[in-house]
């Protein structure tokens, strides 16, 4: 006898294939989800781990630049010190120089005249004064041409004047520094003065 199934088997089989499809349509858009907040998750994590580092840079940065500006400050001291330093060695090489130049003048000068000024600007001399005749001028050059660390002088100007209702001479001259006492500037001393 033959024997037929009249049951829906169709329906059945369609039914549960829908039911497994639903099933594994919503598995995978769970699983979608799941990534992608994983995802998203992750991607904040390496953001916030960036920012950290960003900010931890900063200020380094900021540490830095304070530092930067410390060190300007220390070099910009470092210089007034060492130029300090050279003016106060310049000051010491030429300390005996200057001595030696006023006593060496102290003595060249005659006794009709009278100085009253002196103004030195590197190697020239300026001197002014008065002298009881044009002789004394005359022998005060002399003198100086003579002595071993003035050179050249030059008369500027000589002039009659009446200084506390007495007859004198006004006068004004140029003199060089000779080599000798420049070279004594840079650490040599003159011949006629070591001991």
């Amino acid at each position: 006898m033959i024997r037929i199934n009249l049951l829906p088997h169709r329906e059945l089989k369609r039914k549960a294939r829908q039911q497994q499809f639903a099933i594994l349509a919503g598995a995978a858009c769970v699983l979608g989800i799941l990534i992608v907040w994983a995802g998203h998750e992750a991607i904040l994590g390496k953001i916030e781990y960036q920012n950290r580092r960003n900010q931890y840079l900063q200020s380094q940065i900021a540490i830095l630049d304070k530092q930067i500006v410390e060190i300007k400050q220390i070099k910009q001291q470092l210089k007034e010190v060492l130029a300090r330093k050279e003016v106060v060695e310049a000051l010491q090489v030429n300390r005996t120089h200057v001595v030696y130049m006023l006593d060496q003048l102290a003595r060249l000068v005659p006794d009709g005249v009278y100085l009253k000024s002196l103004k030195q600007t590197n190697e020239h001399i300026h001197l002014s004064g008065y002298a009881q005749s044009n002789a004394w001028v005359s022998t005060l050059m002399r003198n100086l041409d003579a002595s071993p660390i003035f050179e050249s002088p030059l008369l500027i100007e000589i002039k009659a004047v009446n200084v506390n209702n007495v007859r004198m001479n006004e006068f004004d001259l140029n003199v060089r520094l000779t080599e000798l006492l420049t070279s004594w500037d840079n650490g040599s001393t003159p011949a006629h003065i070591s001991n």
